[in-house]
């Protein structure tokens, strides 16, 4: 079972005191930004700081990755080779348009200094161009021999591509997309996060938002700021009560009585086989030890 992406966090790859906290942060993912947090003239300096961000012996987040900067821009097979042989979960890849950009990352990540035995970074796409939702199935198809397991919905750049308002009326310009980016992860056994909500210090805004993400079926949300971590937690993270009813659901399946059944009745309501398989998909995600609900996001004290 894939482990959690609730929360995963951009941290830009120059800010030093970001990169120092990055390690001990209860998100689920960490991305190091080299790509649009990061200005021409300290691209240099942020590769060689996140070298260092990512080898810290005492890594506490979760999942460890790094945007790299687009191929076709002069930092990006530098980016790449510096970051294919390390102790990476994933390299982000900006703005993808076509399997073929990915085939091009993965022929450059086979020339770089690879560690014998040591598997190399998955490939996470950031969809965020109307050219990759076009093309995003032909993508998503090809994830097997790519590597690629996540797909990323840029909803900023996407909307500012689209020249359309993606923020207001609950981002309806951009639901289809939304909604496309789901239903084609789902379709390719992949995890899909959606877009950042910009306003960190709207709480409650991005609360809704994340909540919107979790009724599109995202497994996700990318975020820009750590404040943001808890609630992205709680919001596409199990309650005690679901964690609860779903251990319930597969216990009955296991009775003698209901072996062989595929509609059982527990609790006055008609379970199907489908519902044991959510279940326990569900407690399959969960540390081995059982799980705790996410803790609730800290109101602000001034």
């Amino acid at each position: 079972m894939t482990p959690s992406q609730r929360s995963v966090l951009f941290v830009p790859g120059a800010n030093a005191k970001a990169l120092s906290k990055a390690p001990s942060l209860n998100a689920d993912a960490i991305i190091i930004d080299l790509e649009d947090a990061v200005s021409p003239a300290q691209k240099q300096m942020a590769r060689t700081a996140t070298l260092i961000t990512i080898t810290q012996p005492k890594w506490q987040a979760g999942k460890k990755a790094v945007r790299v900067n687009a191929l076709h821009s002069q930092w990006g097979n530098g980016d790449v080779l510096a970051f294919a042989p390390e102790m990476l979960d994933a390299l982000v890849i900006p703005k993808v348009e076509s399997a073929a950009m990915l085939r091009d990352v993965r022929r450059l990540m086979a020339k770089a200094r690879l560690v014998p035995g040591r598997p190399a970074p998955a490939l996470w796409a950031m969809i965020e161009t109307p050219r990759g939702i076009l093309n995003l199935e032909d993508i998503a198809a090809n994830a097997t021999e790519l590597g690629l397991n996540c797909l990323i919905i840029g909803t900023n750049d996407l909307a500012k591509a689209l020249r359309c308002d993606g923020v207001s009326n609950n981002r309806e310009a951009l639901a289809a997309h939304l909604s496309r980016v789901v239903l084609i992860a789902r379709q390719y056994g992949l995890t899909a996060l959606d877009g950042v909500y910009n306003a960190f210090d709207d709480a409650p805004g991005f609360a809704r938002e994340a909540k919107q993400g979790r009724r599109f079926g995202f497994d996700g949300k990318s975020l820009i700021h750590p404040s943001q971590i808890d609630a992205a937690n709680q919001v596409f993270g199990p309650s005690a009560a679901q964690i609860s009813r779903a251990k319930a659901i597969v216990r009955a399946f296991a009775l003698k009585k209901n072996a062989g059944k595929g509609v059982i009745n527990l609790d006055g309501e008609m379970i199907e086989r489908l519902h044991w398989h959510s279940a326990q998909t569900l407690l399959d995600s969960l540390p081995a030890k059982g799980a705790k609900p996410a803790p609730r996001a800290r109101k602000k004290t001034s």
